[in-house]
């Protein structure tokens, strides 16, 4: 007996040596592998990619963003919504189908505060491509029944974020940092060997967006996130502020306590769109929503009746909040 353990253990130990010197040296490899930063513009707005990786992706990161770009952006004439919008025939891709399905099961969720059909609204308050005056009730309840054009601004970077998240992992990239336009997708680790740090900015009337304070930041990785607020793009008429945001079901600009509705989601374009919905929704709508669907967490931040600034997050979000 004592002679067959010994001949086990003179064939484990050297199997155990080379497994630790395999795993040390692995350790060691990605350790070593630099971080490549990617920059560059999509959607009307500036993307930012960070990834561990000997190689430079940014042709092929570039490359499927055109691909998203070609589906959703408003900014392209020749875009699958576009197209659309111009009642031309067209036969959708799955990135289209994907993205349109997300965006009809958040709008069931969400009570219809969700609403990829509210462009003709947010162009008439002036907030779209299109800068008109303000519209009449009479106009308002006129655009409120037409509902045959679409806009997937409120999706389109989230989703982005996602493609380009797939395509490291596509890679096998495991330590990676996605943003487009505010919304990031994060995977492992940074360069300084610790977890992604996003900030999330404090909600002052910023339409220049020079300000750039945080209100927090939070350690994330292996989770997307996305930011919604109506500080920034907003105007006055009037002694009034009016906010980008538009109630599909009233057809007006909101009215309510949420200056900023940031989610946490396991998919960006998920985020993205739950973070739209909530600064339509309000607070505490808001929050019976999150207790239908504990997969996601929030972090919002809100005026008080004395107007002072106040914020409430998900029990889940605690941990994750470094200052």
């Amino acid at each position: 007996m004592e002679t067959k353990q010994k001949k086990r253990l003179m064939w484990q130990v050297p199997f155990l040596a080379l497994l630790i010197i395999g795993t040390v040296l692995i350790i060691r490899q990605q350790q070593s592998e630099p971080y490549q930063h990617n920059t560059g513009f999509v959607f009307g707005t500036i993307y930012n990619v960070t990834y561990q990786c000997p190689d430079n992706l940014q042709a092929e990161i570039e490359a499927e963003l055109k691909k998203v770009d070609l589906e959703f952006s408003m900014f392209n004439d020749s875009s699958t919504v576009a197209r659309i919008n111009r009642g031309e025939k067209v036969t959708p891709g799955p990135m289209y189908d994907e993205v349109y399905q997300l965006a009809q099961t958040v709008n069931r969720e969400t009570d219809g505060a969700f609403d990829v059909t509210v462009a003709p609204l947010v162009n008439a308050w002036g907030f779209g491509f299109k800068h008109e005056q303000m519209p009449t009730r009479q106009q308002v309840d006129s655009l409120l029944k037409i509902r045959n054009q679409l806009d997937f601004s409120a999706i389109a970077k989230g989703y982005g974020s996602d493609v380009i998240a797939r395509l490291l992992r596509r890679h096998d990239i495991r330590n990676f940092m996605v943003e487009i336009g505010g919304e990031v997708v994060t995977q492992g680790i940074s360069d300084k060997r610790v977890p992604w740090r996003i900030g999330v900015t404090k909600p002052t009337d910023d339409s220049l967006s020079v300000s750039g304070e945080l209100q927090t930041v939070l350690n994330v990785t292996d989770i997307a996130m996305a930011t919604s607020g109506n500080y920034r793009n907003f105007y006055y008429k009037g002694g009034r502020k009016y906010a980008h945001t538009i109630d599909p079901k009233t057809g007006y600009p909101v009215q309510h306590s949420l200056l900023s509705a940031t989610v946490l989601a396991k998919d960006c374009a998920v985020a993205d769109a739950y973070a739209t919905a909530f600064m339509v929704m309000g607070v505490e709508r808001a929050k019976t929503v999150l207790e239908r669907h504990p997969e996601l967490m929030a972090y919002f931040i809100y005026s008080t009746p004395d107007g002072q600034t106040a914020v409430w997050f998900s029990p889940s979000v605690k941990d994750k909040i470094t200052e």
